[in-house]
């Protein structure tokens, strides 16, 4: 097992090494609250592919928007960060199957992006300037989500050139 730890984002973003055991796929579906009973579309569903796994010692948690592509026994290199007693992935290579993944880091700072447009937009607005308070806190809300999702762009774009090096 090796572990290379990140230099951009100190400490937050590492690589670990090992084969894969006790490989354990679930998925999780949320339904839209507003699906309508007869509907059975799948535009109302999200779904999140998790697999838990041992890297050799290390419990390992995969979270991903399509199915990991791992099996018991292959050599498998994770970038990601330690999240309470598991290792988080972020982004993934199989040298067995010769496959790499990660979520798209590029949708994630374009819509940082754009709810970073949308702050902008609402600070010129006349009612911040003359100081209501939901206008504000909008401002506030849309900062701080543009804040989140760059920041997660930030680290699944460390975590790939981590697995690239």
């Amino acid at each position: 097992m090796t572990l290379k730890p990140s230099s951009f984002l100190a400490s937050s973003v590492s690589t670990i090494s090992g084969t894969v055991s006790n490989l354990n796929n679930e998925l999780l579906e949320y339904v839209n609250p507003e699906k309508p009973t007869h509907d059975h579309s799948s535009v109302y569903y999200q779904r999140f592919f998790v697999s838990k796994f041992n890297l050799d010692d290390r419990a390992i948690e995969a979270r991903f928007s399509t199915p990991i592509l791992i099996q018991d026994g292959d050599t498998v290199s994770v970038s990601g960060y330690p999240k309470s007693d598991r290792f988080q992935v972020l982004a993934y290579t199989n040298q067995t199957q010769q496959v790499s993944r990660h979520e798209n880091w590029i949708v994630l700072g374009l819509g940082a992006l754009f709810f970073l447009a949308i702050a902008v937009g609402l600070l010129n607005s006349e009612l911040v300037a003359v100081g209501a308070l939901v206008p504000k806190l909008f401002l506030l809300g849309f900062v701080g989500v543009a804040i989140y999702m760059g920041y997660r762009a930030l680290l699944i774009r460390e975590a790939i050139s981590l697995l690239q090096n």
